[in-house]
């Protein structure tokens, strides 16, 4: 009687108060331009102490590859014919909407330049979170119960993300328009984060057996779900929620498909290292666990 209440209040927490507690925290900001203007809306972004990471370029073309490159969300430029803001929606829809509104607040008749947009599907990126963290279990419970051998578990994690990646990429960029890009970037970026879910579910089980599935899979779901920042953005998140979310596999993952899906990889490199630390660390607890299961069968021979 105890337990369920317990259990479902944690996961409330989990889930409800990231997005309880939205606001920008160091949230990276451009400000292009020279003159009075320019410095009195940096004055503005800086005010609000610890909301805005404000960065200054001397000119809105130099703030636009700054957005493309993925360095900053969004910029607000001063230039002779008037201002405007730039926003970047495959970057965050959210943090594009709060610039646009922002933009329609202080400054009325500045207009909203989206320079990478996500397209009229773009928003349902964040909705293949959380189907890809049940690939990524499914598939590495299916390999510490239906294979033997760390070699056996790694060839069937490997082949089953690579397919489960084929799968996903058809769907949401072949069928739903979902994402654009590079068909193959995308699907190595969305096998290589079920490779990453499904090897640590995975070493942890051949570690601690069925408790080690157990625990990777809760904290897939309860913890890589909702710390991802998919569906707004790490900054926006509470602290240290959102840096610490880009470190799991399902952060890293969603965020190296927007790099990839809008961005031509732009700021991709740390996020595949994510992964691909994670992918490594699971199978090389595959493989310890097999050395340490030998090593009392040989004592007793």
């Amino acid at each position: 009687m105890l337990l369920v209440p317990l259990v479902a209040a944690l996961v409330l927490v989990l889930f409800a108060w990231p997005s309880a507690r939205l606001e920008p925290r160091d949230l990276p900001i451009g400000v292009a331009g020279q003159g009075a203007q320019a410095d009195a809306i940096a004055q503005r972004l800086t005010a609000d102490e610890g909301a805005f990471g404000v960065h200054r370029y001397a000119g809105a073309e130099a703030a636009r590859r700054a957005i493309e490159n993925r360095e900053i969300y969004g910029a607000a430029a001063t230039t002779p014919e008037g201002g405007k803001v730039l926003t970047a929606s495959a970057a965050s829809p959210m943090v594009a909407q709060l610039l646009a509104h922002a933009a329609a607040e202080g400054q009325a008749a500045a207009p909203v330049k989206d320079v990478v947009a996500a397209g009229p599907r773009g928003t349902a990126l964040a909705s293949a979170v959380l189907p890809l963290a049940i690939a990524g279990i499914l598939c590495g419970v299916a390999a510490s119960l239906l294979a033997s051998g760390a070699i056996g578990r790694t060839a069937l994690i490997g082949g089953a993300s690579v397919l489960i990646g084929l799968a996903s990429t058809a769907i949401v960029q072949g069928w739903l328009d979902v994402i654009q890009g590079d068909w193959w970037a995308n699907a190595a970026v969305l096998s290589l984060t079920v490779l990453a879910v499904a090897a640590a579910v995975a070493g942890l089980g051949a570690l601690m057996g069925q408790a080690g599935l157990v625990l990777g899979a809760v904290a897939t779901v309860l913890i890589g779900n909702p710390f991802s920042g998919a569906a707004t953005a790490p900054e926006l998140l509470p602290e240290p929620v959102g840096a610490f979310g880009q470190l799991l596999p399902l952060g890293a993952g969603a965020n190296l498909l927007r790099s990839t899906s809008f961005f031509d990889g732009a700021a991709a490199g740390g996020h595949v290292a994510v992964l691909a630390a994670w992918a490594l660390a699971g199978l090389a607890a595959l493989a310890v666990a097999q050395l340490g299961a030998r090593r009392p069968a040989a004592a007793a021979a």
